[in-house]
């Protein structure tokens, strides 16, 4: 998208929002402390101010593509930072947290549109965490600022109105033809996985999909007439000749030009494949801003849709290409949807407890312990995380008090009284 030149008045405006970003940075990098609510509220107050001068200076409408220039995408990672860190506050319910996550579906969901890769249970999962967005943005925001609110429901519509249109597509399949649809999804997966491999792939790892392809081709122009949702099967079915020839010939030779974006996005969906598992304890939310950057500078390399090359050309390799961003925004999108309300500092007791419940219950489903001793490491490590709290209180190390103290309080509850459980369980 082109970008229009910044009018005179709007220059203050995106004075402050670098000045509020390079803030912002700071506390980012900042590995040795905690985020604290006194650090980030002034910043997103400052932010509020900002986003209110220009809906008045656009009438009403920030995000319109006429008037979009560089403002817009520096307000754009004032607001991702300011989503993620209040979720490292442990403050997931309130307003300003659920900018990330409309900002990942949406792009998530623009993926899916292209790659043709979704059906009910993917779109399913999708319009419940937009609803859940929903309703955080329609309650409870007395103390939001109504421009910033506006802000969010503009993001909010546009994702809603994306998903609707992929939802109308997959309900008009007719039942008959699911199985035929489900089974093209199931192939293009394989072929994103193959695609996706940091050793590469080969010819012949692609070849055997082709002839599944044709055999549901057969099937389909065999049967099938005049059943609705038939243009979207054919659609998918096109798109997956397309895109086996292109893994083909990109698998022998893919453009120059593209080789560096596929190695860096293999790099940079092995890392997020690496957190996707141990996200829980060693991720800051903060820390999924520099993979959206790094994705949305790739995205930016775009004319019409496609990577070209040097002349200008659309290079070999866009299926792959698209697999790999495709398969980065789904991590991201899984780990946004797994984060609970504990603000970061509280998160190593959160961590602890859930894995103490964790083996609590393994041990419930072997049956009864043979002796009080077997029980005697929970009850040490549950004692240790309750004298952590005075009067009941989890405090951080600046004696603040932390979001998430009923989440924690109740898991360590739940804990005791499935060691109680147990321990009445002796012989």
């Amino acid at each position: 998208m082109t970008l229009v030149p910044i009018p005179p008045e709007e220059l203050p405006v995106l004075e402050n929002l670098i000045t509020v970003r390079h803030k912002l940075s700071a506390l980012k990098k900042d590995r040795e402390s905690s985020p604290r609510s006194e650090e980030i509220l002034p910043l997103y107050h400052d932010t509020e101010k900002q986003v209110e001068t220009l809906a008045s200076l656009r009438s009403g409408d920030i995000w319109d593509p006429e008037a979009r220039n560089r403002l817009n995408d520096v307000l754009d990672d004032v607001m991702s930072l300011l989503s993620l860190f209040f979720m490292s506050l442990g403050r997931n319910r309130e307003s300003p947290a659920v900018y990330v996550h409309l900002v990942t579906v949406e792009r998530y969901l623009k993926q899916l549109t292209q790659m043709g890769i979704y059906t009910d249970t993917i779109l399913v999962e999708i319009e419940e965490r937009v609803a859940d967005v929903e309703s955080i943005i329609n309650g409870g925001n007395a103390e939001v600022a109504s421009s910033f609110l506006d802000l969010l429901k503009k993001k909010l519509s546009r994702s809603k109105h994306e998903l609707n249109e992929l939802l109308g597509a997959i309900r008009d399949i007719s039942p008959e033809l699911k199985p035929l649809h489900n089974e093209l999804v199931a192939i293009r997966r394989e072929l994103g996985g193959i695609a996706s491999r940091p050793s590469g792939f080969t010819s012949n790892d692609i070849i055997p999909f082709q002839g599944k392809i044709r055999q549901i081709d057969k099937e389909l122009h065999g049967h099938y007439d005049n059943l609705t949702g038939r243009g979207v099967v054919e659609g998918l079915l096109e798109q997956l000749y397309e895109e086996t020839h292109d893994l083909i010939a990109s698998s022998e030779n893919i453009s120059v030009s593209l080789i560096p974006l596929a190695d860096r996005l293999k790099e940079i969906k092995g890392q997020l494949e690496r957190l996707a598992f141990t996200h829980r304890w060693t991720l800051r939310e903060t820390d999924l801003y520099t993979f959206q950057l790094q994705l949305q500078e790739i995205e930016k390399l775009r004319d019409d849709g496609k990577f070209k090359d040097t002349e200008g050309n659309i290079a070999e390799g866009q299926t792959v290409i698209n697999f790999l961003l495709r398969g980065c925004y789904r991590l991201i999108t899984k780990m946004l949807g797994e984060n609970v309300p504990v603000a970061e500092a509280l998160m190593p007791v959160h961590n602890q407890l859930s894995t103490v419940r964790r083996c609590l219950i393994e041990v419930t489903k072997c049956g009864r312990p043979d002796s009080p001793r077997d029980l005697y490491p929970y009850q040490m490590k549950l004692a240790s995380i309750d004298n952590m709290r005075v009067n009941g209180i989890f405090y951080d190390e600046d004696n603040n008090i932390p979001e998430g103290q009923a989440i924690c309080t109740a898991l360590l509850n739940e804990c005791y009284d499935i060691l109680h459980d147990l321990i009445s369980a002796l012989p």
